[in-house]
């Protein structure tokens, strides 16, 4: 990363439970499945060097049972507004971050994470124009793989040099996509 390049982490929570209709969706636990997939996403964080200054946390229960399987360190903010907000609202926070933080996680739900990707990383994964010819190579599968689907345990890597403040559509390249089913 460069002095002011900035890396955000966008991970949406592992799969849930729905054994208990009565429950308040807010309160919903992980199922076996999601807990296993959090184990395995710790083990992706860390072989993968992946060290947020700053994880930000929906205030629901699987989202902070994801945090608690995924250990990403960093200081960790638990906001119950995560839990509602859409793409709008999440730009919003991210763009009242402090400069000096240099990678964030958010750990949330959809449809606004996956919405905020696809805000964030424009047609051609930050670079508008094209989804072909990129500057690594690749043609842009991880962006066409986030229209199709965000499912749960994915984590998008996204990488910009702007300010905080700054940070806007286009403005972002996806740089990596993980799903679950990538890992086993």
């Amino acid at each position: 990363m460069t002095a002011t390049g900035k890396r955000l982490y966008l991970l949406r929570h592992a799969k849930s439970s729905w054994e208990d209709p009565g429950l308040d969706d807010h309160e919903r636990p992980l199922a076996p499945r999601g807990r296993r997939t959090a184990e395995v996403l710790s083990k992706h964080v860390r072989a993968n060097d992946i060290h947020p200054m700053l994880v930000l946390c929906s205030s629901a229960r699987r989202t902070r049972e994801t945090l608690e399987g995924v250990a990403p360190g960093g200081e960790t903010m638990i906001e119950s507004e995560l839990y509602s907000a859409g793409p709008g609202e999440l730009l919003a926070r991210l763009r009242d971050l402090p400069e000096e933080t240099e990678s964030v996680m958010v750990i949330g739900h959809n449809p606004a994470l996956q919405t905020l990707v696809l805000r964030l990383a424009g047609n051609a994964g930050g670079r508008p124009g094209s989804e072909v010819n990129r500057d690594d190579g690749s043609d842009g599968s991880d962006l066409a793989t986030v229209r199709r689907k965000f499912p749960t345990g994915a984590l998008a890597t996204l990488s910009f040099e702007c300010k905080w403040s700054e940070l806007g559509p286009g403005g972002a390249e996806l740089v990596a996509l993980v799903r679950p089913k990538d890992l086993h």
